[in-house]
């Protein structure tokens, strides 16, 4: 009988040469050893042999060397380990398992047509779809549209869009001054945003743009001060304002007029550029604070006079900066040279209107614009003569319509707005190859102005006129972004319900029983500080005015200290002083108190009584001369 021995998770059967090494879900072995078995087994058998003289009775204890055993384990698993993978499944197992008609020997595992073949249960229409994806997939042109959903950002036009580098938030800004920030890991199927705020006070939103760490947002209004938020809203940085009394831009910190675009550079983190309707491209440097310009460019047309540039970006390498002006013009300025005059220049790539945007490509060979004039163009920089492809009849009301490039190059993507009669706002892509049309994607009943194909997600944002920004995803090839939020069901806040429990009152609880806790003589001193009976207050000062004590009681000082010292019954000041004397007179008379007990017996007879009313003396002559 052959003995297993284990050594932790490895074991081995030592009894035959095995070529596996097994793998036991076992950690080591419990209880006593086999070998202390075997050798007590060994005792008993030579007591047994010594005492019945049988010479091959019981078991004989195997010995085991382990340096051996080890040595056989560490060659059988430099063996396995020099063998290379086989299949998990041998030829018979694929012989049972195979359903249909052999495979042709020319079949690769890569090749789409096989995995056609595979592919059953579906109707024709939806055979039609998957051929159609499969050969756009295989081609480089797959357009992640086969779900969408909408974020409302408000009811005005979306004219402002970005999403930071890591794809998990999205700005959003309008006309309507709103800055929305959406977290896709802290949404639910609502899809509503996390903040709202106005960054620039009543300036309309122009441009939004995340760095390339994407802890900074760099928000460009209609004001000539741009501004640098965090990742919350808050403000990190805003630009100095130039003078605008100074001729020349070159001698003026900041913009002397409003904003117009605005990016930063991949490269070097801490610098952005902005551009604006003085003519002027302006780096920033976000470590000093925006106290001062880092770098100026004037952009001048053919007739020398300056010119807005419209739309600006820099290329790949952060080196280069594109600006397409308002007079149509094409201007390539290399940051490592003197900016007196452009690097490349192209004076009539569009017709005399606004260039709306304007994109490098990520291999940074080809550059796309967009134009007020309805065209859409593709130049090389490596021959920047003439248009490689051009497309037109892409109406657009804003000048800050998007042209985008796909993550892989070979697509580009533009917006149209709606023209009058029309109801459906399109979104069109084409084939970089040779601008063909691969794509109708009707987005909404509004103007599309701002695009965004992020490359880590696979999405793509549209930024309408209604207020409406819409993503268009796939399930199978998007990641993260609204498919963390697009299946999280909205869950309503779970109110406890509140039990009514009886109260028991025990009888010292009650008025009645209850013993007032003694105060300390402190506490009930301050106490009795405020009340003005206790505290025996004195009456407050009279200030100046009128009312107060003295005109309730007459108006005058004599008329308050008589009531309030020299009379117990106060006498109203409108009553006749005689009349008020008078009305004792007969009770003087009945019920004499004070003077008539008084000379009683000394005058008996009232000396004012002399004269009776008949025997009143004549009244004293006038006196003449």
């Amino acid at each position: 009988m052959n003995k297993k021995i284990s050594f932790g998770k490895i074991s081995s059967n030592f009894g035959q040469n095995s070529k596996k090494l097994e793998v036991t879900g076992s950690i080591g072995m419990f209880g006593p050893p086999k070998a202390i078995e075997t050798l007590e087994d060994d005792k008993e058998g030579k007591q047994l042999k010594e005492v019945m003289g049988i010479s091959t009775f019981g078991k004989k204890a195997k010995t085991f060397d382990i340096m051996e055993m080890i040595a056989q384990v560490k060659a059988t698993a430099r063996e396995i380990t020099k063998k290379p993978e086989e299949d998990t499944f041998s030829e018979s197992e694929d012989e049972e398992d195979f359903i249909g008609p052999p495979i042709p020997h020319n079949f690769t595992a890569g090749n789409d047509e096989g995995e056609k073949i595979k592919k059953k249960g579906h109707s024709d229409e939806d055979e039609d779809s998957d051929d159609y994806e499969e050969d756009t997939q295989s081609d480089g042109l797959f357009i992640p549209c086969s779900h969408e959903t909408q974020m409302i950002h408000g009811t005005k036009a979306v004219t402002a869009m970005s999403v930071d580098p890591s794809g998990a938030r999205l700005a959003s800004g309008s006309v309507d001054y709103d800055v929305s920030f959406w977290d896709f890991a802290g949404m639910d199927s609502n899809m509503r945003s996390f903040r709202t705020l106005q960054p620039a006070d009543n300036h309309p939103i122009r441009g939004l743009h995340y760095s390339n760490t994407g802890d900074l947002l760099l928000v460009i209004s209609g004001a000539s001060q741009a501004k640098v938020i965090d990742r919350d809203g808050f403000e990190k940085l805003e630009t100095v304002k130039g003078d605008m009394y100074i001729t020349d831009q070159a001698r003026t910190k900041g913009h002397t007029a409003g904003l117009l675009t605005g990016v930063w550079n991949p490269i070097t983190k801490e610098e952005f550029l902005t551009t604006s309707a003085d003519g002027t491209v302006r780096t920033w440097d976000f470590y000093e604070g925006g106290k001062n310009h880092k770098s100026i460019i004037k952009c001048r047309a053919q007739n020398g006079l300056k010119v807005s540039p419209t739309a600006v970006n820099y290329n790949r390498e952060g080196k280069v900066i594109s600006c397409g002006c308002a007079d149509g013009s094409l201007q390539l300025w290399d940051s490592r040279k003197s900016t007196v005059a452009p690097a490349m220049q192209i004076r009539k790539a569009h017709q005399s209107v606004e260039i709306t945007s304007i994109c490098f490509s990520h291999v940074g060979d080809y550059l796309l614009t967009r134009s007020c004039d309805e065209t859409m163009k593709l130049w090389d920089v490596r021959n920047f003569k003439q248009a490689v492809h051009e497309v037109g009849n892409l109406f657009t009301r804003y000048d800050t319509t998007d042209a985008i490039f796909s993550p892989n190059d070979a697509i580009v993507a533009t917006g149209v707005s709606l023209k009058k009669g029309e109801k459906d706002g399109m979104v069109y892509f084409y084939d970089t190859t040779n601008f063909k049309l691969i794509r109708k994607l009707n987005v909404s009943q509004s103007h599309t102005i701002k695009l965004c194909w992020h490359p880590k997600l696979n999405q793509i944002f549209v930024g309408g006129g209604n207020g409406i920004v819409k993503c268009y995803y796939d399930e199978k090839l998007s990641l993260r972004g609204v498919t963390l939020c697009a299946v999280k069901m909205h869950r309503k806040a779970q109110h406890s319900e509140i039990v009514s429990t009886t109260q028991v009152i025990t009888p010292h609880a009650l008025p009645l029983f209850r013993q007032e806790r003694r105060k300390t003589s402190r506490k009930q001193m301050e106490k009795d500080r405020l009340d003005p009976v206790k505290s025996h207050r004195p009456d407050l000062p009279i200030t100046s005015g009128q009312g107060g004590r003295v005109a309730s009681s007459g108006g005058t000082l004599s008329s308050y200290v008589i009531r309030n010292l020299g009379l117990s019954k106060r006498v109203e000041d409108d009553q006749d002083p005689r009349e008020a004397i008078l009305k004792y007179a007969k009770d003087a008379e009945e019920n004499p108190y004070w003077i008539t007990p008084a000379y009683k017996t000394t005058q008996p007879q009232a000396c004012t009584s002399k004269y009776t009313s008949e025997e009143e003396p004549e009244p004293k002559k006038p006196r003449t001369e």
